[in-house]
């Protein structure tokens, strides 16, 4: 047993699919598929259940293949150990970021992290909260930019900045000749919401007070874009964080938008990483570069 067979096993299980796993451990998939016959001969266990339908973990391959990770995960840090001795901001990094917070972040600071750290390699992932905090759980990730805050009793972060919602309305509305907007003046239109597995959906549900009003439960967009180019047609008034309101495309687009007054029209953005990742020097150097290219329109919080 080696730590490549870990790695097939754990691709496998996470793909349910032994090609997919293959590509992803980049070998073909005779290799993969006998490389885990075999390991399944020397442990005398059947790890996988082949099918029509799929592939299944049997109760014996979850416990292995969950101790297998975690086999990964210190083979990993022993590497990550070594790398830092010699360099601690040098190597490699991978890091997650939602999908509301990717497109108007990154731009930000992916130029500081070049000259700032110049031996360092970043990979960046787009995509949804929970698939983040899986990914960081299972040391494909090695920290995630997030909007809330970690759940799992393995993570921890640093609180970056916070960030104010900002209502977003078609020219020529109604509440562009209000000077201050709460939630509460928006009475007669539909708030256009991102789909479930957004954590900014949830934010912005916390605020607008679902059950007082009705909405078009068909027009939930899964980008950002999507919902400002809505309301640029008319559908209805939507909120968007501060940061996507840098590039000068609302007022473009025809629409005004108005900074929210109530009580919790913000959300804190957070880096979160494993306690036990040994690199976390340069997860908070990281951390200040972030900060250092923010603007005003967010608030920077004190880095622990």
């Amino acid at each position: 047993m080696n730590l490549r067979d870990l790695d097939y096993i754990c691709a496998v299980a996470e793909h349910k699919h032994f090609g997919r796993a293959a590509d992803a451990c980049h070998v073909s998939q005779p290799t993969l598929s006998g490389q885990i016959k075999k390991l399944e001969e020397q442990l005398g266990v059947t790890l996988f259940e082949r099918g029509h339908k799929g592939i299944r973990v049997t109760d014996i391959g979850t416990e292995i293949i969950q101790i297998a990770r975690e086999a990964r995960d210190a083979a990993n840090r022993i590497r990550a150990v070594a790398a830092s001795a010699q360099d601690p901001l040098a190597g490699t990094l991978s890091l997650g970021l939602i999908p509301t917070i990717a497109p108007y972040l990154i731009p930000l600071f992916v130029g500081r992290m070049s000259d700032g750290l110049p031996n360092l390699s970043v990979t960046y992932r787009e995509d949804i909260t929970e698939r983040l905090t899986d990914g960081l759980l299972t040391g494909e990730l090695d920290a995630a930019v997030l909007a809330t805050p970690p759940e799992e009793d393995s993570l921890t972060a640093i609180t970056l900045y916070t960030e104010p919602f900002w209502l977003v309305f078609p020219e020529g509305h109604d509440l562009q000749n209000m000077t201050s907007i709460h939630m509460a003046d928006v009475k007669d239109e539909d708030i256009l919401l991102l789909t479930e597995g957004h954590c900014f959906r949830d934010q912005a549900l916390s605020i607008c007070r679902p059950e007082s009003r009705k909405r078009k439960q068909s027009l939930r967009a899964t980008s950002l874009e999507t919902l400002i180019n809505l309301v640029a047609t008319g559908q209805g008034v939507t909120l968007v964080p501060a940061l996507a309101m840098r590039d000068g495309r609302i007022a473009d687009l025809g629409l005004r938008s108005q900074k929210l007054l109530d009580s919790g029209a913000a959300r804190e953005i957070y880096l979160t990483y494993r306690k036990q990742f040994p690199r976390q020097a340069l997860v908070k150097a990281i951390g200040a570069l972030i900060q250092s290219g923010l603007p005003d329109s967010v608030a920077r919080r004190a880095l622990s």
